[in-house]
């Protein structure tokens, strides 16, 4: 009975320490609740024999019969224990695997943090260590390093030992990159001078041709654009205030403010840019629709054509037929207000436009629900 028990006992602890692998990586299975059961039957039989074991020799010949029952108590258990481990032993060899190459994967990612700090102090990295990139990465490998020591578990330990390779790896890309950052500094604080001279000599050109869209045009056509000069004008301001920040953290031996600078004044150009397009794109489109109006209804005509068409090649004039012959007025009335000496031609792309936009809608739909079918 000794030997059946240790045998009983070390298949035990063998099964407990793989269910509980298993649990922790995929607590879906729920193998625990089917383990339960199984191991509370092996407690039984164990303190049925620890009973028996404890008894005079001379009375445990006197119960032959309880020695008996838990040779078969534990004989059950085992057999039980055995069958639930050969259901289960292709997941629970694995999940053992795993469980035991964890701390060898926390080890590795140690090293690697170990590795990292190193290289961020050699002298010749020395130079980098203010850089907010460099700070930033160091920072994140400090906490991920923390987060691996207070890690329990085999999945929590292999996550952040994951979290751990990657932060040593980010900063080593840091630094990597470090000595670059100042060429990269310089060409964007060239780039930016050169594309602050090319807006300004754009923006030159705003109020000329915002005074002809009010000389030109109906005063409504061009009521949206009013303050877009003052706009411009500020953000070019703005771009350059950027552009002299680049230029004195460059000179300070900050290259990566001064690429944050930098990215400031070119988004800060690009809004300047927006505004003198508006006006001066605005005054090409009325200019041209002035001297051909036709040609803006006609594309939107051929448009609601060839999406007729479609609703009858694909069988949906019952439902788009007359959504679509609606547009037909829409358009009508947008060539009827074409009148008097300053006609609103503004109104008249936005009207033609928003009915494109409409027949543009139906047709994807259209050929989405006839696709999907």
């Amino acid at each position: 009975m000794v030997a059946a028990f240790l045998d009983m006992d070390r298949r035990q602890s063998i099964a407990e320490a793989a269910v509980t692998a298993s649990h922790e990586l995929e607590p879906e299975r729920g193998l625990i609740r089917t383990w339960t059961p199984i191991r509370e039957a092996c407690y039984d039989a164990a303190e049925i024999y620890l009973h028996l074991a404890r008894t005079e020799p001379e009375e445990r010949l006197a119960s032959a019969a309880e020695y008996e029952q838990a040779i078969q108590r534990i004989t059950s258990a085992t057999r039980t224990l055995d069958e639930f481990y050969g259901s289960h032993r292709g997941h629970l060899d694995h999940a053992m695997t795993v469980a035991a190459a964890t701390p060898q994967l926390a080890q590795r990612a140690r090293a690697e943090a170990r590795a990292a700090e190193q290289a961020l102090q050699l002298p010749e990295n020395a130079r980098f260590t203010g850089y907010p990139s460099v700070q930033a990465a160091a920072r994140a490998l400090d906490a991920a390093t923390g987060a691996l020591g207070s890690a329990t578990g085999a999945v929590a330990m292999r996550e952040r030992a994951a979290q751990v390779e990657q932060a040593a790896a980010a900063l080593r890309q840091v630094l990597a990159q470090a000595p670059a950052q100042a060429d990269r500094a310089r060409n964007a604080v060239a780039s930016v001078t050169t594309r602050i001279g090319a807006v300004r000599t754009r923006s030159a050109g705003l109020a000329p041709a915002y005074s002809a869209l009010l000389r030109e045009f109906n005063a409504a056509s061009s009521a949206d654009l009013a303050g877009n000069d003052r706009r411009a004008a500020e953000m070019l301001t703005k771009a350059e205030e950027s552009l002299a920040a680049a230029r004195a953290a460059l000179s300070a031996g900050q290259p990566e403010q001064a690429l944050d600078h930098a990215t400031a004044a070119r988004s800060q150009l690009s809004v300047a840019e927006q505004n003198v397009d508006a006006v001066t794109g605005r005054l090409a489109t009325l200019r041209a629709v002035r001297e051909n109006p036709d040609a803006k209804v006609e594309a939107v005509r051929f448009r609601l054509r060839d999406a007729q068409h479609l609703a009858v090649q694909r069988g949906m004039t019952a439902e788009w037929g007359s959504v679509l012959d609606a547009q037909l007025a829409r358009i009508d009335r947008a060539v009827d207000s074409l009148t008097g000496i300053h006609p609103d031609y503004w109104a008249y792309v936005r009207d033609l436009d928003a009915v494109t936009d409409f027949i543009t809608g139906v047709v994807q739909r259209m050929r989405g629900r006839t696709d999907s079918s």
